[in-house]
C-alpha cells in the first residue's frame, strides 16, 4: 500500500489537469512494477474461492482453514517492521526481487501441502514475502512515477483493486478445477513479474539515510499517524470479516464464490480509483472516512440480518462492501502518507504493521464466532469493529483535518 512529508503533495487548482494527463503516461519501469503488484496483490483473494474445498479434501474446519489468512496477515504485519531496514540497505529493486522470489517459493509449497497445517506454515512463508514486495512496491512506485506521489498512490491503489478483483477470478477458474492449481498458478504468475522486474525495473538508490528497525514504531509516536493505524486496524477487522468468512456461508461451488468476489472486488478497484478522489477532493478525508465507515457498519449488520436467510442479499451487500471498502483503502493509504512527519516508507510500516493485526485477527475470530454462536454473530462484530474505527477516527479528527493529503 516514498521521501519526506515535506514533499508535500502538488496544490490540486494548479497540478489537478497536469497529473490527470500524466496518468497513464509513465515510464515501463512503473506499470511493470504496478503489473507485479497486481499479481501480488492476487494472492490475497485467490483462495476465497477454495475455502470450502480445502476444508473438504484436508478434512479441517472452517476455523482451522481460516488460518490461511491469519497466518500469512500476521507474518506480513510483523516483517513490516523490517522491509524498511531491508530495503534502505539492499536497494527497493533487490528487495522486490527477494519479495516475489520468497512467493513463488511458498506459493509453489502450498500447492504440495498435505494437510491443513501444512498450508498454514507454507502461507506464513508467501506472508513474508508478500510483506517484503508490497510495502517496498509502493515506495519504488512513487519515486519512479511521473505525475507526483498522489498520482503514483492511485496508480499503487488500482493495482491492489485489481488484484483483490483478480485472485478470486484466478482461484475460483483453476480451484474448480483442482484445490491446488491456483497456489500453482500464482508462482507462475509471480515468476513471470520477477522476469518482467528484472529486466525493466532500473537499479534504485539507497536512501541517504538507512532506516533502523525501530524506526517505523517509533513514527507511531506521532498522533496523527497512530490514530490512522489504531482506526485502520478495526476498519480491517471488518474488510476481512467479510473477505474470509463469506464464502462459508454462500454454500457455492468455487465458480460461484469466485464470481462474488470477482464483483466485490471490481467495486474495490474502480471506487478506490475513481470515486475515492472525487469525494476526497470535495468533502475532505476526515469526513470521507468517517461517513463511509457508517455506511459500512450498516452493511455489516444487513449482512447480519441476511446471513441464513438470503444468499441474493448477501452477495448483494458484499459487492457494495466491495464500494465502501474502495473508498476507503485510497483515504487510509493518503492519511498514513500525509499526516506524518517520518519519511513515508518508515510511516507506511508503522502503519501497516498495525492495520494488518486487523486482517490477522478478523478471519479465526470470525469463524470462531460463526462456528459458536451462528453465522450472523461475526457480521455483528464486524459492524463493531466498524464504531470502533469511527470513535478512534473521530476522537483525532482535529489533527486529521489538519493534516489533510490532497488527492488528484
Amino acid at each position: 500500500m516514498d521521501g519526506q512529508l515535506a514533499e508535500t503533495l502538488p496544490a490540486p487548482e494548479n497540478t489537478l489537469q497536469a497529473e490527470k494527463a500524466s496518468f497513464l503516461k509513465q515510464p515501463k519501469a512503473v506499470w511493470a512494477t504496478a503489473l507485479a503488484a497486481v499479481f501480488a496483490f492476487m494472492g490475497i483473494g485467490l483462495v476465497d474461492p477454495i475455502l470450502p474445498a480445502i476444508a473438504t479434501n484436508l478434512d479441517a474446519s472452517p476455523s482451522e482453514v481460516s488460518l490461511l489468512f491469519t497466518s500469512y496477515f500476521l507474518v506480513t504485519a510483523l516483517a513490516m517492521l523490517i522491509t524498511g531496514f531491508v530495503s534502505s540497505r539492499i536497494g527497493g529493486k533487490k528487495t522486490l526481487l527477494i519479495g516475489l522470489a520468497i512467493i513463488v517459493v511458498f506459493s509453489s509449497l502450498s500447492g504440495l501441502s498435505g494437510s491443513v497445517g501444512e498450508l498454514v506454515g507454507f502461507r506464513a512463508g508467501w506472508g513474508l514475502g508478500n510483506a517484503l514486495f508490497v510495502a517496498t512496491a509502493l515506495a519504488v512506485i512513487v519515486g519512479v512515477a511521473s505525475g507526483g506521489a498522489g498520482t503514483a498512490i492511485i496508480l499503487y491503489e488500482a493495482a491492489l483493486g485489481l488484484g483483490i478483483s483478480l485472485g478470486p477470478l484466478l482461484g475460483a477458474l483453476l480451484g474448480g478445477w483442482q484445490w491446488r492449481a491456483p497456489f500453482f498458478g500464482t508462482a507462475v504468475l509471480m515468476a513471470a513479474a520477477f522476469i518482467a522486474l528484472l529486466t525493466l525495473l532500473p537499479k534504485t538508490p539507497l536512501p541517504e539515510r538507512k532506516v533502523r528497525l525501530r524506526d517505523p514504531l517509533l513514527a507511531l509516536g506521532h498522533k496523527g499517524l497512530r490514530t490512522t493505524a489504531a482506526s485502520g486496524l478495526f476498519y480491517n477487522y471488518g474488510f476481512f470479516t467479510i473477505l474470509a468468512f463469506t464464502p462459508f456461508i454462500l454454500g457455492m461451488d468455487a465458480y460461484g464464490i469466485g464470481a462474488v468476489f470477482f464483483g466485490w472486488g471490481v467495486a474495490v478497484a474502480v471506487f478506490s480509483v475513481f470515486v475515492a478522489p472525487v469525494l476526497q477532493n470535495r468533502f475532505g478525508a476526515v469526513k470521507v472516512l468517517t461517513g463511509t465507515l457508517f455506511v459500512l457498519l450498516l452493511d455489516l449488520a444487513g449482512l447480519g440480518l441476511a446471513a441464513g436467510h438470503s444468499v441474493s442479499a448477501v452477495v448483494v451487500l458484499v459487492i457494495v462492501a466491495g464500494a465502501l471498502l474502495g473508498i476507503n483503502n485510497t483515504v487510509y493509504t493518503e492519511l498514513a502518507m500525509g499526516v506524518s512527519d517520518s519519511p513515508r516508507p518508515v510511516a507506511s510500516s508503522g502503519y501497516n504493521f498495525v492495520r494488518w493485526m486487523g486482517g490477522a485477527l478478523a478471519p479465526f475470530l470470525a469463524a470462531q464466532l460463526g462456528e459458536h454462536f451462528g453465522p450472523q454473530v461475526p457480521f455483528y462484530a464486524g459492524a463493531v469493529a466498524m464504531a470502533i474505527a469511527i470513535l478512534v477516527a473521530f476522537s483525532g479528527r482535529k489533527y486529521l483535518t489538519a493534516h489533510e493529503p490532497h488527492l488528484v
